[in-house]
């Protein structure tokens, strides 16, 4: 299932843009990270970024994911921080 959320580039509270999942396994990326998804912004001075592709993949069928719930569609971590050095 393909998904869509609105988070933080900063992961805080900041300016929000498109995130977008394209599968359960893998991580929450930036639409622009997506060339074949992506579309052109709207050239509207203090628009959200992602919005036009927003409205592309809610008409083909994405899945919008409300922001706080974002994390529990999110890959467990597997880096494995307990490895002593």
């Amino acid at each position: 299932m393909k998904r869509m959320c609105w988070l933080s580039k900063s992961g805080e509270d900041g300016e929000k843009i498109l995130h977008l999942q394209t599968a359960p396994n893998q991580p929450w990326r930036p639409y622009t990270a997506f060339s074949e998804f992506a579309v052109p912004d709207y050239r509207i001075p203090g628009g959200s970024k992602g919005y036009a592709t927003y409205q592309k993949l809610l008409k083909a069928g994405w899945t919008l994911v409300p922001s706080a719930r974002a994390k529990e569609f999110s890959p467990t971590d597997t880096s494995d921080a307990s490895v002593e050095m």
